[in-house]
């Protein structure tokens, strides 16, 4: 198989899709291996360690799309990648569909084979794919919030654990899963005070059993959620539905009810965003203000470190690429129900109910595509 690695285009998107060490097992493999040139540079990884391990540098993006069997990247394709994917190429990446109608329909449209990291899923309900990057933006999160209370950069001028004789920074997380629980680690780490909100009464009692004495948590309804709120001088959006669009569980007018100078971080605007007011930011732009709080939604939170983010991320990916690449996609998918999951779109037919229910659209079962 002919595997394509393009260099991610999306606003300071500095992370890659597989390593050098990916690339030499797959041409140990009997594969081949376009990487773009430059496209490891952000992430610390030249044209010649790629080499080095035979893979063959192209010059431009449009020569990888159109060579490549299958394509893998970190990011969803951007609106001038659309016309690159095509009818029977499997494009393996994240691709948070239920939150991009327009993306959806190009994928459609293309016939190619949507395969999305951030639905493969194991029965217990784990992501694997997914869980490495929330990783990192649960624990970028309180770096941020942090960064954002200063005063010199409008926030309400608080440090986040305080000093003897002063209260810490009040933190609040909406979600308790891997995001919130990385969020809760590094806010209480610092000192702060921290509430995990959830639905889930196991998941809050195991989080009560493992947090530190810092970290409370509360049964997550509208009127916790509006008390909280009220509180918090960070508040984390963390919430996830998988493959499907976030819950809005703060509403444009609760803002007001939040302190001037407070910040929102919402983690779930790449699926939409849990509070109604966030809208996609970038690294060079990160931040605007809504009734006086700072909202910080930039959509690739982990792009800022890619050096640990692309390491963290391949080392999970890599398993489910070698396979694809090595038995091919309907071989692969059918012995693994896992990866299976992670099909959301073939031959312009959508594969995965959520995004299907999210704007509507015709739900076709894999198992009918694979018989």
């Amino acid at each position: 198989m002919i595997v394509g690695v393009p260099r991610e285009i999306k606003a300071d998107e500095n992370r890659v899709a597989l390593v050098p060490a990916g690339a030499e097992a797959l041409v140990a493999s009997g594969h081949e291996v376009l990487v773009e040139t430059e496209a490891g540079v952000g992430s610390g990884f030249t044209d010649e360690a790629y080499a080095e391990v035979g893979a063959t540098i192209l010059d431009t993006a449009d020569a990888v799309w159109a060579k490549a069997d299958m394509i893998v990247k970190v990011k969803e394709p951007t609106e001038s990648e659309h016309p690159r994917m095509r009818s029977g190429q499997v494009v393996f990446t994240y691709f948070h569909f239920a939150a991009d109608e327009r993306l959806t329909r190009a994928a459609l449209k293309s016939r190619c084979v949507a395969i999305a990291y951030e639905t493969v899923e194991h029965p217990t309900g784990e992501l694997p794919l997914l869980t490495p990057m929330s990783e990192v933006a649960g624990r970028m999160a309180v770096q941020e919030g942090a960064k954002y209370l200063e005063r010199t950069v409008g926030g309400y001028g608080i440090l986040l654990g305080g000093v003897p004789g002063v209260l810490p920074a009040e933190v609040v997380i909406l979600g308790g899963g891997v995001v919130g629980t990385n969020a809760a680690t590094i806010a209480a780490g610092f000192g702060a005070h921290v509430t995990i909100l959830d639905v889930s009464l196991p998941r809050l009692r195991y989080l009560a059993e493992v947090m530190p004495a810092n970290v409370d948590t509360l049964y997550s309804n509208r009127h916790t959620i509006l008390e909280q709120i009220s509180r918090a001088d960070v508040l984390v959006g963390a919430v996830l539905v998988t493959g499907g669009k976030a819950p809005m569980l703060v509403r444009e007018e609760d803002l007001k009810l939040m302190k001037d100078g407070s910040v929102i971080v919402d983690v779930a605007v790449d699926q939409g965003g849990c509070v109604e007011s966030a809208r996609p930011t970038t690294h060079k732009d990160p931040t605007y203000t809504v009734h006086g709080v700072i909202h910080y939604c930039v959509a690739n939170m982990p792009g800022a470190v890619p050096r640990t983010s692309t390491l963290a991320l391949t080392n999970a990916t890599f398993p489910y690429l070698l396979r694809l690449a090595n038995q091919g996609w309907e071989d692969a998918c059918r012995a693994d129900p896992d990866l299976a999951l992670g099909v959301n779109a073939v031959d312009g037919k959508l594969t995965y109910r959520a995004v299907a229910d999210a704007f509507g659209l015709d739900y076709t079962p894999l198992t009918d595509v694979l018989s």
